[in-house]
């Protein structure tokens, strides 16, 4: 028996923040909203982009996750930093990953975010 996949990740957000989590992740990566499941809690929203699950839950004792993070591979990570950068988002490069750019950016509520392209 073994892990074969990820089937999603899961961000928190504080509570009534889910526009402002579609408008980031939707807006500003491309993401999309599917529905959730009607057993599930309401609050919160499931997006996808692509073959990744991304699930936005929402915490009463939110704090951000500032080290732990997603890391999104994207196919034009200079045209995403731009678009970042001019609806105000900080951008900031790390240390080099040999076959990939990348950079890290915080979503509207402090989460870390990697976003990477293969090189």
């Amino acid at each position: 028996m073994s892990v074969i996949g990820i089937d999603h990740v899961q961000l928190a957000i504080p509570e009534g923040g889910e526009s402002t989590a579609r408008e980031f992740f939707c807006g500003l990566l491309g993401f999309a909203e599917v529905p959730k499941p009607a057993n599930l809690s309401p609050s919160g929203c499931w997006l996808t982009s692509g073959a990744v699950a991304l699930h936005i839950g929402v915490d009463t004792d939110f704090r951000p996750a500032t080290k732990a993070h997603p890391a999104f591979l994207v196919d034009d990570l200079a045209a995403l930093r731009e678009r970042l950068e001019a609806a105000g988002c900080e951008t900031r490069d790390d240390k080099p990953v040999e076959g990939y750019e990348r950079f890290f950016t915080s979503d509207p509520f402090g989460n870390r975010i990697e976003l990477m392209q293969k090189v």
